[in-house]
């Protein structure tokens, strides 16, 4: 007869989640103490909003294998839903917090999800993609169609400083508006990472990498997709209500096509096969938009360009890339890597610097052509007229690219002897 145990056993604290986690709280907090200025405030809200409607739009592209052209429909109509309740709200007709209002676009978002879900993920793969588009398109013509509830051309405002003031808050000053976004944006963060440790989760990702086996054990895989379908738009539509109090407007915009291609863009950019890859998309996003689209009219093709670059040399994402240099830097061996990468850097930004000259002076023909030949381009006098401004932008990016080949052919031996010592060293450690 087996006697019983006399002693009990802990489960070990995982130290560096909570390392992680508290620093991601961390970073929130300190943001905009760090970066005063309003501009920074004002990106810093938005890249909150734009890390929760990435990482949603990765529960069901990274998580669920679910290609979707029409994300944009969720977060958007959480938004108008979000700008209509906070009119009621500012009339006296709903005594909802302004704080909560977010939440009403989150299950806004639920129920459209529920309608349009339901048909969507009757199917997978490319016809699902298909389906998405469509959908898209059609919510985005009716914006214009039924003006009443869109808004027609001109949108839908509303005021914030609205309802109930707890403890003086209004919501008025950026700063305020923006702990109310990092608040919903590490609340948000937590729940879809938790999300991803449920058997629910770890079904979605059986979906994603063997539908027929799924299938074969007696799961239903349309059921699997359709309910993190929901979840997924319940958190874009928190994302669209906060958009919604942090521009005060809503314009049929939201729900476009290029709204929805550019949450895809930035989530692969990221990186859609590990959770922290859309965070750092959503963080490019704002940056792109609002930064880059200032510095120069051609910023989508430059973004047109690196998104080209990443799917054919790092398709993982910059999270992958991240991660494989931490594999490096557990075995000991990344500061070999550090002159290589630094080659790698110089030479790209010579050839950038070749092509992005040509690429101003053939905008600046087009756009610019009234104010003359001439433009200032990074501190040099450009002549878009010359031939001498197109032979050295020339001569600049060819002598950049074959630099540059030069050296990623050397990285990429360097890697290859450090990736063979990796897997030695891993058979010579299981071998013990």
């Amino acid at each position: 007869m087996a006697r019983h145990k006399d002693y009990y056993e802990f489960k070990p604290y995982n130290v560096g989640r909570w390392l992680i986690w508290g620093a991601y709280a961390l970073v929130l907090l300190l943001a905009p103490l760090v970066f005063t200025s309003s501009l920074s405030h004002t990106m810093l809200s938005q890249m909150g909003i734009a890390i929760i409607v990435c990482l949603s739009y990765n529960m069901i592209l990274g998580q669920g294998g679910m290609l979707s052209f029409g994300h944009a429909v969720y977060s958007g109509m959480g938004s108008f839903l979000a700008i209509h309740t906070l009119n009621l709200v500012s009339k006296g007709g709903w005594p909802i917090p302004v704080s909560l209002i977010p939440v009403v676009g989150g299950f806004s978002a639920m129920l459209f999800a529920v309608l349009f879900g339901y048909v969507t993920t009757k199917k997978a793969a490319t016809p699902f993609a298909m389906i998405t588009l469509g959908i898209g398109e059609l919510v985005w013509a009716s914006a214009l169609m039924f003006p009443e509830f869109f808004g027609g051309e001109g949108g839908i405002s509303s005021n914030r400083v609205a309802g109930p003031k707890p403890l003086g808050i209004t919501f008025g000053p950026q700063i305020q508006l923006y702990y109310l976004i990092a608040l919903y944006t590490f609340v948000c963060t937590a729940a879809m990472f938790a999300f991803t440790r449920t058997p629910l989760g770890r079904m979605l990702n059986a979906v994603r990498d063997n539908p027929e086996r799924v299938e074969f054990v007696g799961y239903d895989t349309q059921k699997v997709r359709y309910i993190a379908f929901i979840l997924s738009a319940f958190f874009a539509g928190i994302s669209g209500g906060l958009a919604a109090l942090n521009f005060e407007i809503v314009t049929s915009e939201v729900v476009s096509a290029p709204r929805s291609g550019a949450y895809l863009l930035f989530t692969f950019l990221g990186g859609a096969t590990f959770f922290f890859g859309p965070i750092i998309g959503g963080v490019l996003l704002v940056l792109a938009g609002v930064l880059l689209s200032e510095l120069t009219k051609a910023w989508l093709l430059y973004l047109g360009l690196v998104f080209l670059f990443m799917v054919m040399y790092a398709p993982g994402g910059i999270a992958s890339l991240i991660m494989m240099n931490v594999r490096v830097a557990a075995f000991g061996r990344l500061k070999e890597l550090w002159v290589s990468y630094l080659a790698l850097a110089f030479t790209a930004l010579v050839a950038l610097f070749g092509a992005a000259a040509m690429i101003e002076m053939v905008y600046h023909l087009q756009l610019n052509a009234a104010l003359g030949p001439k433009l200032q381009f990074m501190g040099a006098t450009l002549d878009a007229r010359g031939p001498d401004s197109w032979f050295g932008a020339l001569f600049v990016m060819l002598t950049g690219v074959a630099l540059f080949e030069v050296a990623r052919r050397h990285y990429v031996r360097q890697w290859g002897e450090i990736q063979e010592f990796i897997e030695k060293e891993m058979k010579r450690r299981e071998a013990l």
